[in-house]
């Protein structure tokens, strides 16, 4: 666990991850930061000027369960990426990668919902449309759910490994050193065929 300023340790953290875990904290800040960019278009009729009248709203304009939820997904993979550079050790049901796959899919098929289920924003006698901030986001999440996927295979391919052999010289710490000794001192014959 590192020691310090937070601004030094989070302008740290990004070295202290693996590529995939690096690529996951990109998608998750980039899905925060789509957030702040237009994610919906209203047009209202204004009767006094006879015309429409647009307007552009961001996610944190029309706060819902859908756009808290965004950004409790995108937040929580920062924080766990941020743990996980800092060397701390927890556990997670299926691993990181797993989790992080997820937390992309749920985004993804929250922002997807939210092409249906536009929010109330225009008033009487408006329309609401989906501006291109939104865009950005689906790709941020589907980039997320991309990354915890190869984040999981690495997890997955790194249990499956057999442990590997110590170097020569030197037993394996759980075995008898004067077994190694006996070893070295009546190899075993060599085979035939």
């Amino acid at each position: 666990m590192s020691s310090g300023p937070l601004p030094r340790r989070i302008a740290a953290a990004p070295r202290a991850l693996e590529r995939d875990q690096q690529v996951a904290g990109l998608a998750a800040l980039g899905l925060l930061l789509s957030m702040f960019l237009p994610w919906y278009e209203k047009n209202v009729f204004d009767p006094r000027a006879r015309d429409f009248v647009n307007d552009s709203v961001s996610a944190f304009g029309t706060v819902s369960f859908v756009e808290a939820a965004v950004f409790l997904v995108s937040a929580g993979v920062l924080v766990l990426l941020f743990a996980r550079a800092e060397r701390r050790e927890f556990e997670l049901p299926g691993g990181d990668g797993t989790v992080i796959m997820a937390a992309g899919l749920w985004a993804a098929a929250l922002i997807f919902w939210r092409v249906f289920d536009k929010p109330d924003v225009a008033g009487s006698g408006g329309t609401v449309g989906i501006a291109w901030g939104f865009f950005v986001a689906f790709i941020a999440a589907g980039a997320l759910a991309s990354a915890g996927w190869r984040l999981r295979q690495h997890e997955r391919a790194s249990r499956s490994r057999p442990p590997q052999d110590p170097p020569a010289g030197r037993s394996p710490p759980d075995e008898d050193p004067t077994l190694a000794v006996q070893r070295e001192e009546h190899p075993a014959p060599d085979r035939l065929f």
